[in-house]
């Protein structure tokens, strides 16, 4: 079990001060058709993507608009280097992995403030409220601290702007899914000094699983103060409640049970659904505030408090206790979490001859706290062959109870130079300190941890005249790892550096940007088992990623779009006392593909009509670290139909899975397998005003 739009076309409000050659674009925004030019999550400045030394995948706004995202995972899947929906159809977290690394749970970023899971606390982000999303592949020690080793993702929420809008909309889709939305805003006063921003969505629906709940409530005020040219305050809330039903592992036949009995049907009722939920409220508050001095200096403060409470009670699938009979544990989890961010920037930029510098200075702090209790049980079973649910789960016992916090500082410099118009230099350092603390109520026990790190990179590109920009990069991460040896010694953080070549391409005949990379990540002091010392660990582990990675995303004067990616992954545990080294780590698959198209009638009696497909491909991987359970590869082909008349209205049919392709997204040693989602679709009218 793991424990883990439509936008109008405003110009956005930019609240970092942009530089580089690529027009007015902003950095925030959400871009131009398929693509965008400008980021600020690959630097923490705004910056041509083509000068990143790393490689940065941006979903724009128009691409979720296409394609109608229902999570944030569903958003970044035709990206290069991602596979989404990793853990199947879980929707309690937004599950992904990055370059074959689990990031899901850990690299979330919103609007380049970390929020990560804690326990089981996820903050689950509404595509509907975001601009854009951008994928940094690889290690990001430097600007964002304690990360794992295939990078993260950055969701930037919709901002006020100073022209006036309003859109809503009504859905309905399958499993009986309503869902309803509005998004408006514009300024506030004639001086346009002030603008707003409050965008919304309530749904209300089940899953494939027969008596499943799949609802939400979303509401996002957003408010911009910008009282002369040099300074501006934008404010940035949200609240959303969901009531969900948590998916989970099943047997499968051939592996958990003997084939001749068949498969276990998709909507196989593996719970009771009176304890079988995932029930969770969360909200947030910060701003984003900047001022220059003048051509020279800036500053800006990004600040965020969140908080969730989260109620989930599961019977979850545990492993077969014969041949036809399944064990079953009662699962609960009743907990608060709070995550307190704020991120303090000093830009300066000066040219020193042909050197055209931009050095930034930061110093960021974060709180995360989770406060709950979770019980566990067994002794639970039901029949594959003659499933009875007729009977009663009893709260379980409580196991864990306890208040951990997470403090986290970090001090940061990074340089960006460009020389004789054409070199591209990016070298940055941090040093991070990160202290954990846990109160134990249930055994009265207290225990803390420091660990600190020093991260760099460095990166070197060249922009030739004709939009080809070769870049070589270096960059490193860590993670914390808690717990001690046998020893007594407490285990160090986990490490990981990154090799990256590459080369990006952006035509100048029309709206496009290509990109290939060759990356290897090795990651080390990984936990594995101590060969001396039964039930204990040692870091002596290590494993190494390495692959090639290829992405087009581009707009035709015809009107055809697409995005397309292919990554390549070899994947091995190159250190591991668990017998498995040398093997593949599980859930990494060697091979996986995308490719989107979408076409918009230009003129004619069909002119306002669109059209796109897409198919997504994964190949095998393994399910377990011994490489005994393997995973078929699959794919799935993906639909959308659109017509707008005069502007303003809009009608669409999204298809995801239109074939019914049945699949297993992963499967686990002794946990079964659990399925990827089949066919969904949604209809949806909108009206623009």
């Amino acid at each position: 079990m793991a424990s883990t739009a439509l936008a109008q076309d405003s110009v956005t409000l930019e609240t970092i001060v942009l530089s580089g050659g690529s027009g007015s674009e902003s950095a925030t925004g959400p871009g131009t058709g398929y693509t965008a030019k400008k980021t600020t999550t690959g630097s923490k400045t705004a910056t041509d993507i083509k000068d990143i030394p790393q490689s940065v995948s941006i979903v724009t706004r128009q691409q979720m608009d296409d394609r109608q995202p229902a999570q944030l995972e569903d958003a970044i899947a035709y990206s290069s280097g991602v596979i989404s929906s990793n853990w199947g159809v879980d929707d309690r977290f937004d599950q992904f992995m990055i370059r074959g690394f689990d990031i899901g749970t850990y690299g979330i970023y919103r609007d380049g403030l970390s929020q990560k899971s804690i326990n089981f606390s996820g903050f689950k982000i509404e595509p509907y409220g975001l601009e854009r999303v951008e994928v940094l592949k690889g290690p990001v020690g430097v600007l964002y601290g304690e990360n794992d080793a295939g990078g993260m993702v950055n969701a930037i929420t919709k901002r006020p702007t100073f022209d006036r809008f309003a859109e809503g909309f009504a859905s309905y889709g399958s499993f009986n899914t309503y869902e309803a939305g509005f998004d408006v805003g514009g300024s506030l006063n004639a001086a346009n000094e002030m603008a707003f921003r409050l965008t919304g969505l309530y749904r209300d629906g089940e899953t494939e699983i027969d008596g499943s709940e799949n609802d939400r409530a979303f509401i996002a005020p957003a408010f911009t103060w910008k009282p002369d040219e040099n300074t501006s305050l934008t404010i940035l809330a949200n609240y959303q409640s969901d009531k969900l039903t948590p998916n989970s592992f099943l047997p499968k036949a051939g592996l958990d049970f003997d084939a001749s009995y068949g498969a276990l049907p998709k909507s196989f009722q593996y719970s009771q659904s009176d304890f079988n939920k995932f029930d969770a409220d969360h909200g947030s508050i910060g701003y984003q505030f900047e001022h220059s001095f003048n051509e020279n200096w800036a500053v800006r403060q990004n600040l965020r408090f969140a908080a969730e409470s989260t109620d989930y009670k599961q019977l979850y699938f545990d492993g077969m206790a014969d041949a036809t009979t399944m064990n079953y544990t009662a699962f609960t989890v009743d907990e608060t979490a709070t995550i307190f961010n704020v991120d303090n920037q000093l830009e300066w930029k000066h040219d020193f001859g042909p050197v055209q510098n931009t050095l930034l200075a930061g110093l960021d702090y974060s709180r995360y706290t989770v406060d709950g209790k979770n019980g566990w049980a067994t002794g639970y079973s039901i029949s594959i062959l003659d499933p009875n649910y007729d009977f009663d789960v009893s709260d379980p016992a409580i196991y864990l109870d306890r208040k951990q916090t997470i403090d986290r500082v970090g001090l940061y410099a990074q340089t960006q130079a460009k020389i004789l118009d054409h070199w591209n230099l990016t070298a940055g350092l941090r040093q991070s300190w990160v202290r954990n603390e846990n109160d134990d109520h249930l055994y009265a026990g207290d225990s803390s941890q420091n660990d600190n790190a020093l991260t760099k990179m460095i990166g070197l590109g060249y922009d030739f005249d004709n939009g080809i920009t070769p870049y070589v990069g270096y960059s490193e991460s860590f993670t914390t790892n808690t717990g001690a040896a046998y020893s007594g010694a407490l285990f160090d953080p986990s490490k990981a550096h990154q090799y990256e070549v590459g080369v990006k391409y952006r035509p100048d005949g029309f709206n496009g940007f290509f990109t290939a990379a060759l990356f290897d990540i090795t990651k080390t002091n990984v936990l594995t088992s101590d060969p001396d010392h039964i039930f204990y660990q040692v870091q002596t582990g290590e494993v190494n990623h390495r692959g090639l990675e290829l992405e087009a995303n581009f707009d035709l004067m015809a009107g055809l779009s697409a995005t397309t990616s292919y990554t390549y992954i070899d994947a091995e545990i190159t250190k591991s006392n668990d017998g498995d080294q040398g093997n593949r780590p599980s859930m990494v698959p060697e091979h996986s593909a995308a490719l989107w198209l979408n076409y918009k009638v230009q003129s004619g009696l069909l002119e306002g009509l669109s059209a796109g497909a897409g198919v997504r491909y994964v190949g095998s991987s393994y399910g377990d670290s011994a490489n005994t359970i393997k995973v078929s590869d699959y794919a799935v082909v993906d639909a959308a139909l659109r017509y707008s008349y005069d502007g303003k209205y809009e009608a669409s049919l999204n298809v995801t899975n239109l074939l019914d392709n049945e699949y297993d997204a992963t499967c686990y040693s002794g946990s079964g397998c659990i399925a990827g989602e089949g066919r969904v679709f949604t209809g949806k009218l909108t009206v623009k005003f």
